[in-house]
């Protein structure tokens, strides 16, 4: 008899309630009747026992049926928590990844932003640099202007204060010159050339400033101060002394030079015109340029004559060696250049070289059968084998005891053939498997 399980569905089966005499299934109660003995009357024990059995087989089935369901129930929890596991960790997995990316973007912008700013901070501390150097630049350049005009300022009040001397310094013998008690009027003379010069000078102060010519205004003031120069000189001979006489006609001349002097520096300036010793430098500077010019030439020249000399000698000594080793291909190919209109038959020499040998310059028959050699030297060395066991025929174990081809060979002149003695005979076994061989090859060729 099968014992109940102690379990079902995960729980403490009851305690079975306890059998009070024997145990029998409950049935439908039977009609009583006078004749017919009653169930209790009638022993079933073998019923009894079928029943007892079926129903702990039902018990038991159902047992099984529960524990195969609580098992599958347990494996798909089982199942359900393993996925849910795993889905857990595949989204804490992403989570950590998408927070370390973000970690990292954060860290990218945080960098471009820390280059921009670095950027933009240099930039700023470039441009206040260069705008603090303009400033200074500008505050040399108007220094510098200001120290010009207030030397020119200078310039031009000194000049005007020593023409005033020297004209004070000139008046007085030009006056005397002049002096006639009967006409008074004619000692504005001196007042009228020196005057007359230095409005003139004015005028040509007037024209540079407006910039119109202003070369005959100067002549004309240095005609009026030699004018009075000669009066003073004449004069000063003849009623005072050399001294006195030099001294006022070198007043008369001077004080118009130096204003005149004054004005050739300012028109100087506005055109731009170099000075003595900058025309010097220039002159100088151009003469070691013409200097340097010439001497690149002729080392230009030199070493341009240098190489035609040397290619001259390549050209002639590789000519002697074409025509050394490769006689008939220069023959063809003087011809050929006579026929082409060239000079040196080294211009043609490729087509000619093709046309005698059929291989461009560098190749020929006997340099491809070398490198061949060679290359079947260098495989066989890679491979360790002797290079005389290399073969470039179809069938390398043919000897002499095979029977030969019935065709001619066409390598000239004919290469020498193997005669009997030359190898060993082949062993019986492999006279056989030869035989053999022939013989399916043969059978294969008539049936197709």
């Amino acid at each position: 008899m099968t014992a109940s399980p102690p379990k079902v569905n995960g729980h403490a089966r009851p305690p079975a309630p306890p059998v009070l005499g024997d145990w029998q299934p409950i049935q439908a109660t039977p009609t009583i009747e006078a004749d017919t003995p009653t169930a209790a009357e009638t022993p079933q024990p073998d019923n009894d026992l079928v029943a007892q059995a079926q129903a702990e087989a039902i018990r038991a089935k159902a047992w099984a049926d529960a524990e195969e369901q609580r098992l599958k129930a347990e494996a798909e929890a089982d199942a359900i928590r393993i996925k849910a596991e795993e889905e857990a960790r595949k989204q804490r997995l992403a989570n950590d990844r998408a927070e370390r990316k973000a970690r990292e973007d954060e860290a990218a912008s945080e960098a471009r932003i820390a280059e921009s700013n670095r950027i933009r901070d240099e930039a700023n501390r470039a441009r206040e640099q260069a705008n603090r150097q303009a400033e200074e630049k500008q505050a040399a350049a108007t220094a510098e202007a200001a120290e010009v005009a207030e030397a020119e300022d200078r310039w031009r009040g000194y000049a005007r204060s020593f023409y005033i001397v020297c004209a004070i310094v000139a008046l007085p013998v030009q006056i005397a010159a002049f002096y006639d008690p009967k006409a008074l009027w004619l000692m504005a003379a001196p007042l009228m050339l020196e005057g007359g010069a230095w409005v003139v000078l004015k005028g040509a102060a007037a024209a540079v400033a407006s910039r119109r010519p202003h070369w005959h205004y100067r002549l004309i003031a240095w005609l009026l101060a030699f004018i009075a120069a000669g009066i003073n000189l004449w004069h000063g001979l003849a009623a005072f002394d050399p001294a006195t006489a030099i001294g006022t006609a070198f007043a008369s001349i001077a004080g118009p030079g130096v204003w005149d002097l004054h004005e050739h520096g300012r028109i100087r300036t506005r055109d731009g015109k170099p000075s003595w010793r900058e025309r010097r430098a220039a002159e100088k500077a151009a003469k070691e340029a013409a200097k340097q010019k010439a001497a690149e030439e002729k080392r230009r020249a030199s070493e341009k004559a240098a190489a035609d000399k040397a290619a001259a000698e390549k050209a002639a000594q590789l000519t002697e060696l074409r025509k050394t080793h490769f006689e008939k291909v220069w023959q063809h190919a003087e011809k050929l250049a006579a026929d082409l209109g060239e000079v040196d038959p080294n211009a043609v020499w490729e087509r000619a070289k093709l046309d005698v040998e059929g291989a461009k310059p560098g190749e020929s028959a006997e340099v491809l059968r070398m490198r061949n050699a060679a290359q079947t030297r260098v495989e066989a060395a890679r491979q360790n084998k002797p290079v005389n066991t290399l073969s470039k025929t179809t069938n390398a174990q043919r000897a002499i005891q095979v029977k030969t081809s019935s065709r001619r060979s066409s390598y000239k002149p004919t290469p020498p053939t193997r005669k009997p003695g030359d190898t060993p005979p082949f062993h019986p076994a492999a006279r056989r498997l030869h035989g053999e061989t022939k013989r399916r090859l043969n059978a294969t060729k008539n049936a197709d």
